[in-house]
């Protein structure tokens, strides 16, 4: 036990010096460079941080981003397995979604970000870019997951004449995990990159880009880099929800 905490605690104190040893490379550039507009100095960051933080409507802001990067990102993984699924057991359907596939992972998010601005309203617009950009994602996940299932075990279940259902769960299962669980952190990842793309250009009413977008026409760099450490601070915190879940789920497997 005492093992474990001397062990515990040398790593927070090698992740505390790693984010100080990178707030001196920023403090370095400010030196360097001498002028706010460019690159603010991480106290004048921080104090901009506090002064939002203190503000009712960042709040509201926050948890309004949160909600599209969700729902996105929620279509996005509900979607991504199902239709995953099915173009993993049936190659005719995997031919027919893989050109859309690739369309989607080689077009530039701005192409369909300008495109969403046409179909959807301001607020949809960061939904539907989430959705659209992970979901590839998803998809080639679930679909290599089903492809490394050994053949010989779906012959030994055929023979033994088991349930599709368990065939799923103890066949299928174990080897999608691993593929899903990957899949969702990078979705996670991009799922904010993207929804904030969106948010800048399609402006919509309480979100980050907004203000984002608003910090950068006022030359407000300070508020501008601390929007930016906002969405990191949340792109983290999302990815490690979830590897806890993971953990926690395999654990109990």
């Amino acid at each position: 036990m005492k093992d474990f905490i001397i062990k515990d605690k040398t790593v927070i104190f090698k992740k505390i010096a790693i984010a100080l040893f990178w707030i001196g490379i920023w403090q370095m550039a400010y030196w360097i460079i001498g002028r706010d507009i460019y690159v603010p100095s991480p106290f004048s960051v921080s104090v901009a941080l506090y002064k939002l933080v203190q503000a009712p409507s960042f709040w509201k802001t926050v948890f309004f981003s949160i909600y599209r990067v969700a729902v996105g990102l929620l279509l996005s993984i509900v979607l991504g397995v199902i239709f995953g699924i099915v173009a993993g057991l049936h190659s005719l359907f995997y031919e027919v979604m893989r050109p859309m596939m690739s369309a989607i992972k080689s077009t530039p998010v701005i192409s369909f970000i300008i495109i969403a601005l046409l179909w959807f309203s301001s607020t949809n617009v960061p939904i539907f870019i989430c959705f659209l950009l992970c979901f590839p994602i998803v998809w080639t996940n679930i679909v290599a997951g089903i492809h490394t299932v050994d053949p010989k075990l779906l012959e030994m279940a055929k023979i033994y004449r088991v349930e599709p259902l368990a065939i799923l769960r103890h066949i299928y299962l174990p080897s999608i995990m691993p593929y899903f669980s990957a899949a969702v952190l990078t979705a996670f990842g991009l799922g904010w990159k993207v929804s904030v793309t969106a948010e800048v250009l399609s402006h919509p009413k309480n979100a980050i880009g907004s203000n984002l977008h608003s910090a950068k026409a006022y030359l407000d760099t300070p508020a501008l880099f601390a929007w930016t450490l906002v969405v990191i601070v949340l792109s983290i915190l999302f990815e490690s929800f979830f590897a806890i879940w993971i953990k926690g789920k395999r654990r109990d497997a």
